[in-house]
């Protein structure tokens, strides 16, 4: 028996952050007594201690209720304790969209920029957020049970480390005082603070000790531990205070790699350092002396990397911008040219410039790079606004501001430049080689971010081995060791990684080598007994093998090679470069991305342009600014993969297509590279959510004026995508072409020299444009003989005449079309059975009769099948007779007529019905 779960009314509603802690969990009951109406919703936690804490007595002491259960659109005052965060109160985010929503605050975490906005709020930089609720509490006068004292005692003692952390402060003595008045049982905390560590947290904590290093930064000793497990191991943050206890350390970094994040747990005795800052811009939070923050998608290095940086730029907050920046700065306005930017930069030898608004001079626009302004000068376009180009959303500091968000910007959001503002104007800038040289005067080493020949890799041998059959993995080590024997280094590339890290099926394999791929081609097809077809002026080759199962597969090889493009939409032209010159010639950062395959370096991810980045935030990019003036089908392939892959094109992204629109780059393209993207657009599952999008960017009109979509194409191509789907899943041996199904969708109305002008602009082949123009023409005539058959006698022959002319594409095309229910089931039963139905006769049986082989035997068949269709000879023996019949009609016909010319043939006794070929058949 099952039961519907019941959806509970919330009107206040108290709530904490994300992996709670106690006293989360205490200042939520604490909350409850000043607001004892609200439900009360737990928001889970990852501490041992707490969670088993939590189910055993905390359910059951108090109204603690599943986010699962609530009504999120009940809620009009929302209680919110030990974070202000929005970001960390995920799990209610429902809420803070209802209209009215009256937001309380209850924390003593220091400001952030993602604090939510509220109608109270509450702060103390007290020890425990308890602490501050508790006094609120004792100054109203309200009582509470020893439970309850216990509980808040215990949050209390937790987030003060038993009052000896540096955050603690009078006013956490004050509370607990009151407590114990109120009952507080301090055996009961003490043995919940009391943690006796597991085997596997000895373990772990041996391994944090043997990795701790000291790291003096300004003058301030730092120590960092590292360990990595392969699981989530439960009181991460019990091994700082041991190890703060053991070492007697002052400030400590541990980080623990656990499956797929890094989770970072900090403890600081010194006001030089904020652990509760640093963890902040780590993604996580705390205090200035207790904090954590959990990273996914990011390696232990790359981490530790990140957290170096903060270190060096939060130790010593006198190290100011303009100390460091460098000034006189040279900027620009967005409306110069790309030809006076690349002079100014030129002139005074810089990697980028930093650009204002011609409009409003005092605000930063954002900033060009060297290497954009030096190919768009080699594609002719000197004369373009700087503005189109150039990289957007800069942000900007101050001349008296510490290098921590130069720092952040640099590192984290990977801005090449930072301009220095004061006044409303540009005075200095600061690039990622002034924090570099910064860092080196310095004993802190250099992040791994910070260098631009970084790889940035994570090794994903796991899940090559999880999501790829093993024949496919044997695949990828053959080809690494054939590297490692040949002495190159050997990749796979492009879509293949891009939809293993995505979860999708892709085998096409494609293979890159760092040196001649043609011959590392030849020697992989020998070893795999196949043979190769190769492409030598792209350095490309495709290896074509059996498998196992006697299957045909294919390899695609590829010589490492930088791309570059004689002017604009034209084919490339191919150099020999590095796997990184090969990967940024690529049209999106998603398709960016290899898997090393030599043995010492096997499984190993590189993604050097923030693939992996912009998966996670499902964003498509491009490479750099002048990627669609190069290839302007890279147009129709970000409208495939968006909509493909449910991701959204950037905004700087969508810019670019806009201008490479203006600039009529899509009429420069040759018809064949139009189609083959149109082709592959309309393989997709989704066409026409493609087409919608082509449309709405303006891609359409672009290539054809007789392509848009109007309301009537519209209502067709919805139908048409629908009876695709329908047509798919019968699972028929014939596979319409999909392009010729949407292309007669969209020119549908057209007369018949448009449809010539799209097949000459698309350059179809003769035989495609015949196709097309036939089945036009065929599908309206048929349309009319529908009609009139639905009205006249509907005999299953006569439908079968109108329809079996015609191809899958037109049949299909015609149930999207019509209107009439009727006509549209008919098709559908033509497609499923009528032309299934053959006879159980034919030409020998005829001409054992005695017919001689003439035009006449098309003609009795043709009669016989349509009584067979109609259900009037549905055996072969009936079908003997009825033919027997019609020879002897047609020989009668055939001696009026033709006497004159000699005795007819006339035929004999119907011969009986052979064996197995009797009624049954």
């Amino acid at each position: 028996m099952t039961h519907s779960r019941q959806i509970i009314q919330a009107p206040t509603l108290i709530t904490a952050h994300a992996n709670a802690d106690f006293d989360a969990l205490a200042a939520m009951v604490a909350a409850s007594k000043l607001y004892p109406e609200a439900v009360l919703v737990f928001p889970g936690s990852q501490e041992r201690n707490l969670r088993n804490f939590f189910i055993e007595s905390a359910t059951y002491l108090f109204n603690f209720k599943q986010a699962k259960d609530i009504d999120f659109s009940s809620v009009r005052t929302l209680v919110v304790v030990d974070t202000r965060q929005r970001s960390r109160i995920p799990h209610v985010e429902a809420a803070l969209s209802n209209p009215g929503l009256r937001i309380h605050l209850y924390d003593h975490h220091p400001d952030s920029d993602d604090d939510l906005p509220s109608d109270l709020c509450e702060y103390r930089p007290w020890g425990a957020t308890t602490s501050i609720i508790t006094r609120l509490i004792r100054d109203r006068g309200i009582t509470v049970t020893e439970e309850e004292a216990t509980l808040l005692g215990l949050g209390i003692f937790e987030d003060t480390g038993s009052f000896t952390f540096g955050s603690t402060t009078e006013h956490d003595f004050d509370a607990a005082a009151w407590l114990k008045t109120q009952g507080m049982d301090l055996n009961a905390i003490s043995e919940l603070i009391t943690r006796d560590l597991t085997s596997e947290q000895v373990s772990i904590l041996n391994s944090l000790l043997q990795s701790a290093s000291t790291h003096e930064i300004n003058g301030v000793p730092i120590v960092i531990a590292e360990a990595t497990i392969s699981h989530y191991v439960g009181d991460f943050a019990l091994l700082a205070h041991k190890m703060l206890d053991m070492e007697n350390l002052k400030v400590l970094f541990n980080l623990g790699r656990m499956a797929d994040r890094v989770h970072v747990v900090a403890r600081s005795r010194l006001p030089e350092v904020d652990v509760g800052q640093i963890c902040s811009s780590l993604g996580g939070g705390g205090h200035a002396f207790a904090a954590s923050a959990s990273i996914k998608d990011r390696t232990l290095s790359q981490v530790k990397d990140e957290l170096f940086a903060l270190l060096f730029s939060s130790v010593n907050p006198q190290k100011l911008v303009r100390n460091h920046m460098s000034s006189p700065a040279v900027f620009l306005d967005d409306a110069a040219t790309i030809a006076r930017a690349e002079e100014v930069m030129n002139r005074y030898g810089l990697k980028a410039l930093p650009l204002v608004k011609a409009e409003h001079p005092e605000q930063v626009a954002g900033y060009l790079e060297y290497q954009t302004a030096t190919r768009a000068m080699a594609h002719g376009l000197g004369d373009m606004p700087v503005s189109i180009y150039m990289q957007r959303n800069v942000q900007t500091v101050g001349p008296d501001e510490s290098l921590f968000p130069v720092m952040e910007i640099v590192v984290s959001n990977r801005q090449r430049l930072v301009p220095v503002v004061e006044h409303g104007s540009i005075i200095g800038v600061i690039t990622r080689t002034d924090i570099i040289n910064t860092i080196v005067e310095e004993p802190a080493r250099i992040p791994e971010a910070l260098l631009p020949e970084k790889r940035r890799e994570r090794n994903i041998t796991s899940l090559l081995r999880e999501r790829l059959p093993q024949r496919h993995v044997n695949l990828l080590e053959q080809a690494g060791a054939l590297g490692d024997t040949l002495g190159v280094p050997v990749y796979a590339v492009g879509g293949f990684v891009r939809d293993l890290l995505l979860g999708r099926t892709n085998l096409d394999l494609d293979i890159v080598v760092e040196s001649d791929g043609i011959a590392f081609a030849r020697e992989l097809a020998r070893a795999l007994k196949g043979r190769v077809r190769a492409h030598t002026k792209f350095k490309t080759a495709v290896v074509i093998f059996s498998n196992e199962s006697g299957e045909e597969e294919r390899i695609d090889v590829a010589t490492a090679r930088l791309e570059y493009y004689e002017y604009p939409a034209a084919l490339p032209t191919v150099e020999l470069s590095s796997i990184k010159m090969d990967l940024f010639r690529r049209d999106f950062t998603i398709n960016a991305q290899a898997v090393q395959l030599n043995k010492g370096h096997f499984g190993r991810l590189i993604d050097f342009f923030g693939a992996q980045r912009d998966m996670k935030d499902k964003v498509l990019r491009v490479l750099h600014s002048l990627s669609f003036v190069e290839d302007p089908t890279r147009i129709l392939r970000a409208i495939r993969f968006e909509k493909r892959f449910d991701f959204q094109i950037g905004q700087q992204t969508t810019r670019l297509i806009k201008n490479a629109l203006q600039l009529e780059l899509i009429e420069k393209l040759s018809g064949r590279r139009i189609f083959h993207e149109l082709e592959a657009v309309l393989k997709e599952t989704n066409p026409l959510n493609c087409l919608h999008r082509m449309d709405e960017l303006d891609v359409l009109r672009r290539i054809s004026p007789h392509l848009r979509i109007t309301p009537t194409k519209n209502q067709v191509l919805e139908e048409l995508e629908n009876v695709i789907k329908w047509y798919r899943l019968l699972y028929l041996d014939d596979s319409p072409e999909p392009w010729m199904l949407y292309l007669l969708g969209l020119l549908m109305g057209c007369a018949y020299p448009e449809v010539k002008e799209v097949a000459r602009r698309l350059s179809l082949s003769r035989r495609q444009e015949e196709d097309l123009q036939d089945v036009r023409e065929l599908s309206h005539k048929c349309l009319g003989l529908l009609q009139q058959w639905v009205a006249g006698e509907r005999t299953m022959s006569g439908l079968y005449c109108i329809l079996s002319p015609m191809r899958t594409e037109g049949l299909l095309y015609l149930m999207a079309r019509t209107k009439t229910d009727d006509i549209r089931r008919h098709i559908s039963y033509y497609l499923t059975h009528l032309r299934k139905i053959s006879l159980d006769i034919g030409g020998d049986d005829l001409r054992n009769m005695g017919a001689d082989p003439s035009p006449v035997y098309a003609r009795v068949l043709s009669r016989v099948l349509g009584a067979k269709l109609d259900g009037n000879v549905p055996t072969r023996k009936e079908q003997l007779e009825f033919a027997f019949s019609i020879l002897a009609e047609e020989t009668a016909k055939a001696h009026d007529q033709h006497r004159h010319r000699g005795r007819a043939c006339s035929p004999r006794t119907l011969p009986p019905a052979k064996a197995g070929n009797n009624d049954s058949s």
